[in-house]
């Protein structure tokens, strides 16, 4: 009698490539958050102005969000993430020069920065739709939040290294020489990634039947072609409520999470006491706690899904991770001992990051055939939201103090947990009128 084939792993190592690429965009993105330390004096720039740097990035990315998981959806997300980490990297290099560039004699050196920036935010843009479209390809019903969770952790490991590692190669090297080196490790990683990913598992040398078998590959594979030949029912998936009412949250998430990437480290040093090397150091809290919450909130949430239904899965774990964000932020914003108040955001960004891989898991739960889209749209909402932080959160700051900055962002983070309550991701987007 044959013994029953075993599953092979080759999803979670296309899971693993995906980590790795979302490693290497929050490094790409972070990275000008440290080296702003530098960059600020040397051109005499205030803090306002880097915020509109900041906030130029986020506004390229929050644009392309959409036409970059269209492009997954419509070509592949093998040859449009290749593309667009060859594009970023690129952009990333040439931020080292960007005070220098025939730009800043026309727009000025913030100009200049923040044209290079806004063109880095263009190629980013397409690795979220598109690693989202790759795991609605490639991981099992049962294992897409944990795999997601996994994906994104890499988002995390990224933020928490960069501080270290660029501060470190600025002390060593200079600012300018970070952005070089991480430009150049983006083509590397762009390579790897052609070389071994595909699509779909249906395509992929190393599968074999049991694992396209627990993917559900004939669905993948219908639903691929479908999205391949007809066209994207705009009206449909844009007018549904629930794709309204995730977006929404995900504004707020996107507001929170960039004053982590522009400016805990900044507030750090300059509000909380802290030296360049500690501040560096300390900046790595909140990251490293996502690296464990993002793995553990994705498992979290297909175990309650498997148990209880998607509705309580997917949107009572945000729910509870939105509402314990707001409460930690409103803690860690009052407390005086500042090592303290740096466990407080770090654990309250760890909350937050429980609820990610049910955002994105959501978009695919809605329509599995145009996650790629969706998820775009979802994600242009949230890098909506981080466009206004970084230069809304030192106004605030400035304007009052850096309490209420952060208290704001507790208050908004309350509001969104309740739209999860709204959410049905039991019931997928009803296309059958288009």
């Amino acid at each position: 009698m044959t013994e029953p084939q075993s599953p092979t792993s080759v999803r979670w190592q296309i899971v693993g490539l995906v980590f790795l690429i979302y490693v290497l965009m929050f490094i790409d993105r972070v990275n000008i958050s440290i080296a702003a330390k530098f960059i600020m004096p040397e051109y005499g720039l205030s803090e306002v102005e880097f915020g509109w740097i900041f906030s130029a990035f986020v506004l390229g990315y929050a644009l392309a969000q959409i036409p970059g998981g269209w492009l997954g959806d419509r070509f592949g997300p093998r040859r449009v993430m290749t593309w667009a980490i060859i594009w970023w990297s690129v952009f990333t290099a040439v931020t080292a020069v960007a005070g220098e560039l025939f730009l800043a004699s026309m727009f000025g050196v913030v100009g200049s920065f923040a044209i290079v920036r806004i063109l880095t935010g263009l190629g980013e843009a397409a690795a979220p739709p598109n690693g989202n479209r790759i795991v609605a390809n490639w991981a099992a019903p049962n294992e897409r939040a944990f795999a997601l969770g996994i994906a994104i952790s890499g988002t995390s490991l990224g933020a928490a290294l960069t501080p270290p590692l660029i501060v470190w190669i600025m002390i060593t090297w200079g600012w300018r020489e970070a952005f070089y080196i991480s430009g150049a490790a983006g083509v590397l990683v762009a390579v790897l990634w052609y070389w071994l990913s595909t699509d779909t598992p249906a395509e992929h040398p190393r599968t074999n039947a049991a694992e396209r078998d627990l993917i559900d590959i004939d669905a993948e594979a219908t639903r691929a072609a479908a999205a391949l030949g007809l066209k994207v029912p705009w009206r449909k998936l844009f007018g549904a409520r629930d794709l309204w009412l995730l977006t929404a949250a995900y504004v707020v998430l996107g507001y929170i999470v960039y004053f982590y990437f522009a400016w805990f480290y900044l507030y750090l040093v300059n509000e909380r006491g802290f030296s360049v090397t500690s501040g560096g150091f300390y900046t790595m809290a909140p990251f490293l706690t996502c690296a464990v919450a993002g793995p553990f909130g994705g498992w979290l949430s297909d175990r309650l899904c498997q148990r209880y239904g998607q509705r309580a899965g997917r949107c009572g774990l945000g729910f509870v991770s939105m509402t314990l964000t707001g409460l930690l932020l409103l803690v860690g914003a009052s407390i005086e001992d500042a090592v303290i108040a740096v466990v407080m955001l770090s654990l309250s960004l760890g909350a937050l990051y429980l609820s990610v891989s049910s955002f994105w898991a959501v978009t695919i739960d809605l329509s599995r055939t145009y996650a790629g889209t969706i998820s775009g749209f979802m994600n242009m909402g949230g890098n909506l939201g981080g466009t206004v932080s970084p230069t809304l959160t030192p106004y605030i700051a400035q304007t009052y103090d850096w309490q209420t900055a952060l208290s704001v962002m507790g208050v908004l983070s309350l509001l969104a947990g309740l739209c999860w309550l709204g959410i049905h991701p039991e019931t997928e987007i009803d296309l059958s009128e288009e």
